[in-house]
C-alpha cells in the first residue's frame, strides 16, 4: 500500500509498504480520508515529539476492511473514526481518570503508524462507528472536534454566557459552533482572514474582529467595545504567542481563558501575574480529547456540527507532502488527504 512516511526530522516520502495485518484486537481500515492538522507541520519540523519513521495522520475516518478475531463490536463494511490517542489504563493519571495525560501515551499517526495511507489499523476500543449513509470525508473531522469538546468542557460555558474565540482555523470555527450550542449568546472570532470572518457569521459567530484593525484588546473588552469589561469566556485557538497572550486579557473579571492551540515545543509568552491575581482570571490549558470522541462522533453523524463548509482541498500523498512542508496558503482551513488523488 502507499503511505505518507515522516522518515526524518524535515523529511517526508511517499513509500510502499505492507498492507497491516490486523492483531486479535485490532480493525483494519480502508481510510477514506484524514485531515492535516498544525502539528502533522509541528511533526515535520521537530517542534512536537514523534517516533520517525513513522506514517503520519491523526484525523482519519474509512471503512472497516477486516477485524481481529477477539472483535465483536465491529464487523467489515462499517464506517467508522478513530480516536488516535491510546492510553495504557495502567499509570496513575490513568487511574485518575486522566487518560489525556497518560505517562504512556501512543498516538496513532505520531508515535505509531497512522492514517496518511490507504489503510490503518487501530486497537478496536479506538474506532467508534459512524452512519454508513454519512459522507465520507465527514468523519475526518470526528478528531478535531473531539479535542474542540475537551476544551469547551473546561470552558464550562453556560447559557446566556459571551465568548471571544481567538483564531479562524478549523479548531476556531468548530469551536464557534459548540460554544452556540453550549448556550453561549454573544460569540466573537478573532481572524485575519475576511474569508473566516464570513464563515464564522454563518456558522453562528454574533460578531467577528480583524485583529490587525486596531489593538484587539480595546476592540474587544474596551469601554466602547464588542465586550466592554470583557468576555466570560476566551478560548485561544491560534497556537501563536500573540493570542496566547492576549487571551487572559480579553477575558472579564472573573472569567476564562482557555488555551487550546498547539504552539511548537519550547516557545515561551509573557503573562502577567498580577494581572491574573487581580482579576482572578482562570487561565486553562486543554490537551487533545479523552472520553470525547464519541461525542464527537454523534455530532457530525447528526448534522448538529457543519463540516463542509470546512473543506479547502482534497489532495493526494504527493500534495499532501509539499502542504505539510510549507505554511498553509492564505484562508486555508482544512485538506483532506484522500487514498488514489
Amino acid at each position: 500500500m502507499k503511505a505518507l512516511r515522516l522518515e526524518a526530522i524535515g523529511r517526508l516520502a511517499v513509500s510502499d509498504l505492507e498492507k497491516p495485518v490486523p492483531g486479535p484486537n485490532d480493525v483494519l481500515v480502508k481510510v477514506d480520508a484524514c485531515g492535516i492538522c498544525g502539528t502533522d507541520r509541528h511533526l515535520f519540523l521537530g517542534e512536537f515529539p514523534s517516533k520517525p519513521p513513522v506514517t503520519l495522520g491523526h484525523e482519519f475516518t474509512g471503512i472497516v476492511e477486516a477485524v481481529g478475531r477477539d472483535v465483536t463490536a465491529f464487523h467489515p463494511g462499517m464506517r467508522v473514526t478513530g480516536d488516535p490517542n491510546i492510553s495504557c489504563g495502567r499509570c496513575p493519571e490513568c487511574k485518575r481518570g486522566r487518560v489525556n495525560l497518560c505517562r504512556n501515551l501512543q498516538a496513532i499517526g505520531i508515535h505509531r503508524d497512522g492514517g496518511f495511507a490507504e489503510y490503518v489499523c487501530m486497537p478496536e476500543q479506538q474506532a467508534f462507528a459512524l452512519p454508513g449513509d454519512l459522507d465520507p470525508l465527514h468523519g475526518a473531522f470526528c478528531e478535531p472536534l473531539a479535542c474542540c469538546l475537551h476544551g469547551v468542557d473546561m470552558a464550562e460555558i453556560k447559557t446566556g454566557y459571551s465568548v471571544v474565540v481567538l483564531g479562524g482555523g478549523v479548531i476556531g470555527l468548530l469551536v464557534v459552533q459548540l460554544a452556540r450550542l453550549a448556550g453561549a449568546t454573544r460569540v466573537v472570532l478573532a481572524t485575519r482572514n475576511a474569508g473566516k470572518r464570513r464563515l464564522a457569521k454563518d456558522l453562528g459567530a454574533t460578531a467577528t474582529i480583524d485583529p490587525s484593525s486596531g489593538d484587539i484588546v480595546d476592540l474587544i473588552s474596551g469601554d466602547g467595545g464588542i465586550l466592554p469589561g470583557g468576555a466570560d469566556v476566551v478560548i485561544e485557538c491560534a497556537g501563536v504567542t500573540e493570542t496566547v497572550e492576549e487571551a487572559p486579557r480579553l477575558a472579564r473579571k472573573g472569567g476564562t481563558a482557555v488555551i487550546l492551540g498547539v504552539m511548537p515545543q519550547g516557545v515561551k509568552v509573557s503573562i502577567e501575574p498580577f494581572d491574573l491575581l487581580f482579576r482572578e482570571i482562570r487561565l486553562l490549558s486543554s490537551f487533545v480529547n479523552p472520553f470525547t470522541h464519541a461525542r464527537a462522533a454523534d455530532l457530525i453523524a447528526t448534522g448538529a456540527i457543519k463540516v463542509e463548509p470546512l473543506i479547502s482541498r482534497k489532495i493526494g500523498f504527493d500534495e499532501a507532502a509539499r502542504t505539510i512542508a510549507n505554511p498553509p496558503p492564505a484562508g486555508e482551513i482544512r485538506a483532506l488527504v484522500i487514498p488514489g488523488l
